[in-house]
Formats: C-alpha cells, sequence, structure tokens
C-alpha cells in the first residue's frame, strides 16, 4: 500500500519538480522580468517605525558598522551566508545617523546585480525579509537620495512584490506564505497605487490562519517553533496596520490573542520551549513585552496535544495526541508518549531536540523515536519518514503512517495530579499497545511512572527500551543496587531515579536542541517480551 502510494507522490515531485524547472528558466528571461515592472509609486504613504523590525528578526550581534566598510567591495566580499546578507535583516543593527549614506551606495550597487530573478537571491524567505527590511528603513534610505535612485529603488521593491504576489498560490510551505502575505500587506499600507495589495494579503491572511491553526491557536504541525514563528508575523502584521492608523481586522487581533495563550502554556520554567515535534531552546525575548501585555489561560491543561501538569515546583509536559496530517508533518519527531520533566526550574529529563540547526542530516537522526523520552521496540521508529529525496524536496520531509493516541485521561485528588494516554503506533508491527501514567504525588512530592506494554499478539518477540534523556548539564552515575540512578544537581543536591524489580544502565546519549551537537547521557530500562505484557514501575524523588 504503502509502496504504491510512494510510487504515485514520486511521480508527482517529478511533475512538479520539472514545471519548477521551466518556471525558472522563464523567471530568468527578460519577458518575465519586463512583465514584474508595473507603475511606480509616486510617494511614500506612511513610514513605518523602523523598530518593528525586532520583532521578526533575531539578530542581536553588536551593531553592523556599515559606514567602515567600502560599499564597493561589500558585495564581494559577502560572508557565505548568501540569504542573511541578502535578506537586509542587518539593517536592524545599522546606525541610522551616521549610515544611511554608504547604505544607499551598498544597495544602489545591489540593484546593479540583482534588480533581475536569481534563483537563490530571490528566494522566497530572502525576497520577503529584504523587501520589510528596506521598507521599514526607507526613511533613511530614500532621504536626500536622487530621483534616478527613488526611482530604480521604488521600482524595484515592486518588481520583487509582484514576484511573489504572481507566485503566491503555488507555495506550499505555509512558513514561507506568511513572509509573502506580510511583505504584500505591507507594501499595500506604504504605497496607495498598490493598497490593493492591503486587502489581497489580508483575505490570505485570514485563509492561512484558517488552514494552519486549530481552535485554540496552536499550529496542526503540533510544532512549538511554528507557533513562535508565526505569532511574530501575525504580531508585526497587528503592529504596521496600527502604525498606519489603519483599522486591525477581528480574525488578527483573535488570533494573536490565542496565539499568546498557547506560548504562554508551553513557557518552561526556564523560559524556554519544551522540546517535542520540532522544537529547539528558542526563547521569547522578541515578543516578551506582548507576553506580558497578555494573561495566560490556566484553566486549559492540553493544548497542542501537549498535556501539561504543574504542582508547587514540579513542571512536566507529555506529548499524549496522534501525529499531525501528512502535509503539517515535516518537523514531526516521531515520540509519543514522550515527556520532559523540571524540578525547581531545572530541567531533569528532556527529549533530545530538533537538529534543524546542526545540519540536514542531524535533523534526520533527531526524528527517531530513540531521540525522544519514550518507549521504543526493537530499535525501530514508531514513525516511518519518507525516504525519497524528490519527495521529501517537493513535499517536505512529511511522515509515511500514522497512528491513533487513546484513553487520554487526567487526574487531581488530594494525594495526586497527572495524566494517562496510549497509542497503538506499535500495534501493527509488532502486536503491542503502549500506555503512560504519569503522576506527581502531592504529599511526598516526587514523580511516579507507570509504563504498560499490552501485548495484543502472542508469539512475536520483542526487546523493548524506555530510555530517560538526562539534562546534558546535569550529571547521573548508576547506583550500586542496579536498579536506581543518582541524578546530580548541584553539590548538595539530588535527585534518584528508581525502577521496580529492573535493571537500569547509563547509556551515551546527544543533545541537538541548539546550534551544536553536545554529549549527553541517558537512563535506559530494557527486555525482552514474547507472550507477556509488561508493566514498568519507576520514579524520581529527592535523594534524602
Amino acid at each position: 500500500m504503502f509502496g504504491l502510494k510512494s510510487v504515485y507522490l514520486y511521480l508527482i515531485a517529478c511533475q512538479i519538480t520539472l514545471i519548477k524547472f521551466f518556471k525558472k528558466i522563464y523567471f530568468s528571461s527578460r519577458n518575465y522580468n519586463k512583465s514584474l515592472k508595473t507603475k511606480t509609486p509616486q510617494q511614500v504613504y506612511y513610514n513605518p517605525n523602523p523598530f518593528l523590525l525586532s520583532i521578526i528578526t533575531s539578530y542581536n550581534e553588536q551593531s553592523f558598522k556599515i559606514s567602515e566598510i567600502d560599499p564597493n567591495v561589500f558585495w564581494l566580499e559577502e560572508k557565505k551566508d548568501v540569504q542573511s546578507m541578502h535578506s537586509f535583516f542587518w539593517l536592524n543593527l545599522i546606525n541610522r545617523k551616521t549610515d544611511h549614506k554608504n547604505l544607499k551606495k551598498v544597495i544602489y550597487i545591489w540593484m546593479l546585480k540583482n534588480s533581475n530573478y536569481s534563483k537563490q537571491i530571490w528566494e522566497t524567505s530572502t525576497l520577503s525579509a529584504r523587501i520589510i527590511s528596506w521598507i521599514l528603513n526607507i526613511d533613511i534610505i530614500l532621504s536626500n537620495s536622487t530621483f534616478d535612485f527613488r526611482k530604480n529603488f521604488l521600482n524595484c521593491i515592486v518588481s520583487q512584490t509582484n514576484h511573489l504576489k504572481n507566485n503566491i498560490k503555488f507555495e506550499k510551505d505555509f512558513s514561507k506564505k506568511i513572509q509573502i502575505l506580510t511583505t504584500i500587506i505591507l507594501t499595500g499600507l506604504v504605497f496607495k497605487e498598490y493598497d490593493k495589495n492591503f486587502d489581497f494579503g489580508l483575505r490570505e491572511l485570514e485563509a492561512l490562519v484558517k488552514d494552519f491553526f486549530d481552535k485554540d491557536g496552536f499550529p496542526f504541525s503540533r510544532n512549538p517553533n511554528d507557533l513562535i514563528f508565526f505569532s511574530k508575523y501575525l504580531i508585526f502584521c497587528k503592529e504596521i496596520i496600527k502604525d498606519s492608523q489603519k483599522y486591525i481586522p477581528e480574525f488578527l487581533e483573535e488570533i494573536i490573542e490565542k496565539n499568546l495563550k498557547c506560548i504562554h502554556f508551553i513557557k518552561t520554567p526556564n523560559n524556554q520551549m519544551p522540546l517535542f515535534n520540532g522544537a529547539n531552546l528558542t526563547k521569547f525575548n522578541q515578543i516578551e513585552k506582548y507576553l506580558k501585555s497578555s494573561k495566560p489561560d490556566n484553566k486549559n491543561n492540553n493544548l497542542g496535544g501537549l498535556y501539561k501538569v504543574k504542582h508547587k515546583n514540579h513542571f512536566l509536559f507529555m506529548d499524549i495526541e496522534s501525529p499531525p496530517q501528512k502535509k503539517f508533518s515535516k518537523s514531526y519527531q516521531s515520540g509519543p508518549l514522550s515527556f520532559e520533566y523540571f524540578v525547581d526550574g531545572i530541567k531533569i529529563i528532556t527529549n533530545s531536540g530538533f537538529g534543524n540547526l546542526i545540519s540536514k542530516k542531524i535533523e534526520k537522526l533527531s526524528r527517531l523515536t530513540a531521540c525522544q523520552s519514550t518507549l521504543t521496540i526493537n530499535d525501530t521508529s514508531i514513525t516511518r519518514f519518507e525516504k525519497s529525496e524528490m519527495i521529501n524536496k517537493v513535499f517536505g520531509n512529511s511522515i509515511q503512517n500514522s497512528f491513533k493516541s487513546f484513553d487520554h485521561s487526567s487526574i487531581n485528588t488530594s494525594d495526586h495530579i497527572g495524566c494517562t494516554a496510549s497509542n497503538n503506533g506499535y500495534e501493527k508491527k509488532f502486536g503491542c499497545i503502549h500506555k503512560r501514567e504519569l503522576y506527581i504525588n502531592k504529599e511526598s512530592s516526587f514523580l511516579k511512572g507507570v509504563d504498560h506494554i499490552y501485548k495484543a499478539k502472542d508469539g512475536y518477540p520483542i526487546r523493548y527500551a524506555f530510555r530517560f534523556h538526562i539534562n546534558p548539564e546535569l550529571n547521573v552515575v548508576k547506583t550500586m543496587s542496579g536498579s536506581s540512578a543518582l541524578i546530580q544537581i548541584s553539590k548538595n543536591k539530588s535527585l534518584i531515579f528508581n525502577v521496580n524489580n529492573e535493571n537500569l544502565e547509563i547509556e551515551k546519549s546527544i543533545f541537538l536542541g541548539e546550534k551544536k551537537i553536545i554529549d549527553g547521557t541517558c537512563i535506559t530500562i530494557s527486555g525482552n517480551l514474547v507472550n507477556k505484557n509488561k508493566i514498568l514501575n519507576w520514579e524520581i524523588k529527592k535523594n534524602i
């Protein structure tokens, strides 16, 4: 079944790749570039606040001193990161009082070389960022400029925007789509001749919001990184509309409010994101002031398929949901029922993180079940991913198979608070159902876990392995008993991990949540099953 489906997707991918190939040839033609040149704006309707750029750009280095750089060699000496330079996001770092003269020269030389379509330099994200950066700094760019420079600069913005608008219907990447729409909306606000761009952009943005977010405002991709990324662009759109003194659409106010509540929900005690389904150690600095002005919803314990349990100094998340749909699964990590656990604001149990900041190879590795704090059977990943490079190039690194999560329930008594969930991801291949219970004992203040493996089919031997990845900043050692491990938090503070009637091992692990591979460790409990069910009781408590 999957073979036929993969063949079909491969043929479709080949067709789309061929169409893209001919389109790029057409994009490079004189006729296409001529068609992009439409009416030159006569004036800038309003000058956006340049500091709004800090909402969507993560640039935080020291000032970019363009006044000390020779404009004639600026593009000759550009760094290896072409997209970074050609996005012009570095405009957020310049000294607006002293750098404007050199900036004009740098842009003038750029326009001489790159005003016509170029595959790499006109890449969608780079192109969108460039237009946004230019427009938010349009006051200093056009200040005291010549007539020819002004005309060429405005025409260059219009041509690039027309390219984005002409091709948005072919864009399947939701992240790139919101960048395009933000750009189109901005041009509609700034140039009176293109005010229809504003209406078009808002209509398409409203449709995108309906397609990409669930009723609570969490992305269908279940990726916390997507939540932050889209929230930044939605807030940016709201702020530029507000800055231009236009009416802010109700749908935009509503989705931003929901997004901020979701961000409050996923915000960990160490002010980061939990590492599930494509997340890395992103912080909230750029939208911190918007978070402070919003109120968290403390009634909902389940958002985006993540269940949160909080009691005193204990804090945990568990992934209790099924995988996202195929079109939303390019960042999905195969870790159902995985969890992350914090004590006193310090992360104890973690997932390995998404390796997209390191390399494509590491990203693929980070999607495997073994990289999450959950169960693996026979060293396989619970979710299969598309292997064809052609399919992945066109459709993204999507999943091949799905599974169901079920029997979600929560408990909050005088003694315990926690949740339980099950999934059938290993049922078809190995005849196994996995159920996990996580509870915080209120009276004795410790984490209690119960893992069940139900064998639906007898006679099939399996090897199970439960992994508990430890925060790489902490040390862990196996105790003499063989059934416990000491997790050292500080010189005078430690936790003990105990498991009943099992031996555990301390294995090497890797942490992939940052921009480099970090060595780590994980506590592993493994064994063999044939015809029996399995119940694993374990706990993490203070070492007294």
